[in-house]
């Protein structure tokens, strides 16, 4: 019988020098295949969602948001968001990582990750090398995520698929955690793979003949259609069935965001448009000291009045609260686009 398939761990290229798709690309492709969704999870990052999303609408397919986080003595997990306060706690967490590590890097534990777990769906990556450590491991991710716990089952045409197939389901079962089917996409299509063997020679320094067992052993790591999986999971077909199962729980959309300035860019009691009236009011009097000339003051009544009526004032004075930062701390910033001209900003 067919059973519906829904890709739940890929990266794209926002996996930078890992994954070799473009997100748009994985979208067409997982399109063309038939899948029922999509799970865009790049490593430590959401950056790869937007351009998927655009693509997604004008698929109709359905995309569902997430992330790859690797928390320091554990398995790699692939979190994903349900509603939008899931989204926004998987946001908070991957600032927190990126704020306690060096450039380019996430530093996550164990215990972070459960801070923010909240209505969040954890897929916990089965690890063929790590086994005994899974066996312990696996029940922690479940107490933090109860019945949002799951474990990944990654098959790539091995000969060790089936072996490997009675192993993850012995592991799923000991730990109660329900079985999911997976591929861990790096590209949409196989012939992307000598390109992933540049991208992944230039982020270890080496040569691709040089790669070694770093490089994949074939060129399965690409979307694979629901007959596929079926094939690589037929003595467990449930696992296959059970990826709707998660899509279908994940209703969160970027349909769904909106514009939010924090509140205290505006003293108590004063509306954005009228701080930002007084500020450029008193800026006007520093910038003419002689007297603001009458062409300046329409030009900011015409401005004032265009910032009003689109909304606007709570991104200006945003911008403004950046730029003092800015300059108490010496450093260098500089406007671009066409309001950095205005006399407003001025």
């Amino acid at each position: 019988a067919r059973r519906p398939y829904a890709e739940l761990h890929c990266r794209t290229n926002y996996s930078f020098l890992e994954g070799a798709s473009h997100p748009d690309e994985l979208v067409v492709r997982a399109t063309e295949l038939g899948l029922a969704a999509l799970a865009i999870t790049d490593r430590h990052s959401l950056a790869g969602v937007v351009r998927a999303h655009v693509a997604a609408k004008q698929s109709g397919l359905k995309l569902l948001i997430g992330t790859e986080v690797l928390p320091q003595a554990h398995s790699t997990v692939v979190l994903l968001a349900t509603n939008r306060a899931a989204y926004g706690r998987l946001c908070q967490l991957l600032t927190r990582g990126r704020q306690q590590a060096p450039k380019g890097e996430c530093h996550l534990t164990f215990a972070e990750i459960a801070n923010y777990s909240a209505e969040v769906l954890a897929g916990v990556v089965l690890d063929p090398t790590a086994r005994e450590r899974q066996i312990s491991e696996l029940p922690h991710w479940r107490e933090v995520f109860g019945d949002r716990c799951y474990a990944l089952a990654e098959l790539q045409r091995g000969p060790r698929d089936a072996a490997l197939l009675r192993q993850y389901q012995h592991q799923a079962q000991q730990a109660g955690v329900p079985l999911v089917a997976a591929n861990g996409v790096y590209y949409h299509v196989p012939e992307r793979r000598p390109l992933h063997d540049v991208v992944t020679a230039i982020r270890l320094g080496c040569a691709v003949a040089e790669l070694g067992s770093q490089r994949f052993p074939n060129g399965e790591r690409h979307l694979k259609s629901e007959a596929e999986l079926q094939s690589l999971f037929a003595a467990y077909p449930q696992a296959v069935a059970r990826t709707m199962e998660i899509a279908d729980r994940c209703t969160f959309s970027l349909d769904e965001l909106r514009y939010e300035y924090p509140e205290e860019i505006c003293p108590s009691g004063e509306t954005p448009i009228g701080y930002l009236t007084r500020l450029t009011q008193e800026g006007a009097r520093q910038r003419y000291p002689g007297g603001v000339p009458q062409a300046i003051q329409e030009t900011i009544r015409r401005e004032l009045r265009i910032i009003g009526e689109l909304k606007y004032a709570a991104y200006f004075l945003t911008v403004q609260d950046l730029v003092k930062f800015a300059r108490s701390q010496g450093i260098l910033c500089q406007g671009r686009g066409s309001a950095a001209n205005s006399a407003v900003c001025y």
